[in-house]
């Protein structure tokens, strides 16, 4: 456990004696309210703020951000209140820990709202102050680190949610180290055999990749000389997440990776011509490939890394990836926003910032969100994207997540021009509107007044922006659809009974009717009707004299499977309605589902991560939960990609039908490149099952991916 002898020595060189004082308090403070508190691991608790405080100290952040490390737990681990912490260590330390306690006291109905309502918490906060997102940072690489004592369904959900959201929000802020380390830890919980396997194989290749390594950077250094430019060459491994992310892209084999070292050049010079010039050096040495030359510093990331990238054929015919950057740069590609804090010479960070100020414009516009599924979609969105940048007619550049479409780049002006966009032309030339965007477009938008959105147009935005304004303009025309069907439907079931409908609405039979089913306005509940979440009987029966209702029998049927077989499936406050499994995601026991109301054809299950799910109307969806009172079999479909070679196929059935596991359908087709792309039918019973089945397959010499198949 780290002491706080070595955070005091790391801070010493930055703060002030008064500051420093102020963490040996947050020390003592923190010590007597975690006293007799454990982690999972059988450590004292304070080990955990004491290690948050310490990542914090080594990104040299300011005295109120290391106390808030040692504090962050207290208010919601310990009967600490935020008037103490106040009256302790000031506002701007309260201020910190708000933002940085959980809602765990708050009753919500799910994990999944939870965990929305966390984030949608800390993006608030985080709107006053970016420190709360840097804590909560170091917060979850403690946690990460320490993973291994948490049970096997947690180890999966925690490093999932790292590696869809914490990640990348460490990449938005700039700091590599934190992002690749978040990336390789979640990788080693998410699939231990595929990681344990590239750990394996790059270490019987070590140290012919290091002889390799000094070779080129000798090479570099000896050039670097010659041209005069003084500064020092790098060449460190590439991370294993990475590296299984190119093979799984590619449908590559491990022996098939031949840039697992990156270079970097780091100039001591601060002058981006220097940068130019070594990279005209770089290539006067070796013949560069063609379409791998990136310029990030004319043209930064979102996240501000700015850098040359240039793949050359290095010694011995192998590609070799060379970075190139200036010392400043490099301190902001590896630590981000925080190496910039260094650079405001202790002031902290301020909203006129402009990376700060991308981050929370990013941000907020989730925040309009109600949904805890579509919120957690759209921050997933807008969190990983790889950047385009094109150009206004008026030469102005903007910037998108790759495969963003002129639909992406209208609602970026405005709501209105997105809405009534018609069409577009990309330099010059008229382009579907499905086009994706390429760096160094000109795109202008072409609108018609009086036109409107398309669900359709859903099938291919990228921008979180977009997919909500195309969400909200869907939803609120389906809205005005099921209000008249359920009037409809309300005004003939009031006239079956013999029943007048106008005197109905203005009675205090409707006002009963409208608190029983939890709505505020007529509106609303003519709206459920016509969903298909209210029956129009329901409603009426409210109003029938006593002696009908007694006549009309509204005992609740058996919830219709599509077959003689029990469904699996069991629903809340909806009866008499057909159910049945999408064929896109084909739903299996253990995955997290969700149900959608189609007219006519009851409700069909989803998973929660299916494609279709983001283009569905949330007022649709309902509550369902697997029933697993009776045990039964579920289609799944699998896409294996393989070497092309003999014994393939018959290798793969067998590892499936080892486990017990029937294969209902198959069917393979070969590449040129030598890849076999197989997709196989089996019937499971559960997830966990469907992973045994995963694992056994990676295990095959020769398959260089597996994965669950899902129709879009």
């Amino acid at each position: 456990m780290i002491r706080i002898t070595d955070i005091l020595d790391k801070v010493q060189s930055y703060l002030s004696v008064p500051e420093i004082g102020l963490i040996e308090k947050a020390y003592i403070f923190s010590a007597s309210v975690h006293q007799g508190q454990v982690r999972l691991s059988g450590e004292p608790y304070l080990s955990h703020p004491m290690e948050v405080c310490g990542i914090l100290a080594d990104m040299k952040l300011d005295a109120a951000t290391l106390v808030t490390g040692l504090l962050h737990d207290t208010v919601e681990d310990t009967l600490t209140t935020l008037e103490e912490i106040e009256e302790a260590f000031g506002k701007e330390v309260a201020f910190l820990v708000d933002g940085l306690t959980k809602i765990s006291k708050i009753t919500l109905r799910n994990q999944e709202e939870r965990q929305a309502e966390n984030f949608r918490k800390m993006i608030l906060a985080m709107s006053s102050d970016i420190r709360i997102l840097l804590i909560r940072l170091a917060d979850r690489i403690h946690n990460m680190r320490t993973l291994e004592f948490q049970t096997p369904d947690r180890q999966i959900y925690i490093a999932q949610e790292t590696l869809e959201l914490y990640a990348p929000l460490a990449n938005r802020l700039g700091i590599n180290w934190m992002k690749t380390e978040f990336e390789d830890l979640s990788f080693s919980y998410l699939d231990f055999d595929s990681y344990n396997d590239l750990a394996t194989r790059i270490v019987t290749k070590q140290n012919k990749r290091d002889q390799y390594t000094e070779e080129v950077k000798g090479v570099i250094r000896e050039e670097m000389k010659r041209f005069e430019l003084p500064g020092v060459v790098e060449g460190r491994a590439k991370h294993l997440y990475s590296i299984y992310e190119k093979m799984k892209e590619q449908h590559i084999d491990f022996d098939e990776v031949y840039d697992l070292t990156a270079f970097r050049i780091i100039l001591d010079s601060d002058k981006e011509k220097d940068c130019y010039e070594a990279l005209s050096m770089v290539h006067s040495l070796w013949v560069p490939v063609p379409g791998r030359f990136k310029d990030y510093i004319a043209m930064p990331k979102a996240n501000h890394y700015r850098s040359l990238h240039t793949t050359v054929i290095g010694p011995h015919g192998e590609r070799v990836e060379i970075q190139i950057r200036t010392r400043a740069m490099h301190e902001w590609a590896e630590e981000g926003i925080a190496a910039h804090w260094r650079y405001k010479e202790g002031r902290g960070l301020s909203d006129d910032d402009d990376q700060i100020q991308k981050l929370r414009e990013l941000l907020d516009a989730q925040q309009e969100i109600k949904d805890p599924r579509e919120f957690m979609s759209n921050l997933k969105v807008a969190l990983f994207a790889d950047e385009v940048y094109v150009f206004t007619p008026n030469g102005d550049v903007r910037s998108f997540p790759k495969g963003a479409t002129p639909i992406d780049f209208a609602y970026s002006i405005h709501t209105d021009v997105g809405n009534q966009c018609v069409g577009a032309k990309v330099n010059r030339s008229i382009v579907p509107l499905k086009y994706q965007l390429q760096n160094g477009d000109t795109v202008e938008i072409v609108t018609q007044a009086g036109h409107h959105p398309s669900k359709d147009w859903l099938k291919y935005v990228v921008t979180s922006r977009a997919i909500s304004k195309i969400r909200n303009w869907v939803k609120t025309e389906e809205r005005k659809k099921s209000v008249t069907l359920g009037r409809d439907l309300l005004e003939k079931e009031f006239k079956k009974q013999h029943l007048k409908f106008g005197a109905a609405l203005k009675s205090a039979e409707m006002r009963q009717v409208l608190k029983e089913f939890h709505v505020d306005s007529l509106e609303d509940l003519l709206a459920l009707v016509g969903y298909g979440r209210v029956s129009p009987k329901h409603v009426v029966h409210q109003f029938l004299p006593e002696e009908a209702k007694k006549e009309v029998s509204l005992e609740k049927p058996q919830k219709k499977g599509t077959g003689t077989e029990p469904i699996g499936v069991s629903l809340t406050g909806i009866d008499d309605i057909m159910i049945r499994f999408g064929k896109c995601c084909n739903p299996i026991p253990g995955d997290e589902i969700i149900g959608y109301i189609s007219r006519g054809r009851g409700i069909t299950v989803h998973t929660a991560i299916c494609p279709r799910a983001r283009d569905m109307d949330r007022e649709r969806l309902v509550d369902v939960q697997w029933d697993l009172r009776e045990k039964r079999e579920y289609p799944v479909e699998i896409r294996i990609v393989c070497h092309d070679k003999k014994g393939a196929l018959a290798d793969i059935s067998s590892a499936i039908a080892s486990l017990d596991v029937n294969i209902n359908h198959a069917e393979i087709n070969t590449s040129q490149d030598g890849q076999a792309h197989c997709e196989f039918g089996v019937n499971v019973t559960d997830l966990k099952q469907f992973n045994q089945v995963i694992t056994v397959i990676k295990r095959i010499h020769g398959v260089t991916s597996v994965e669950r198949l899902c129709h879009s």
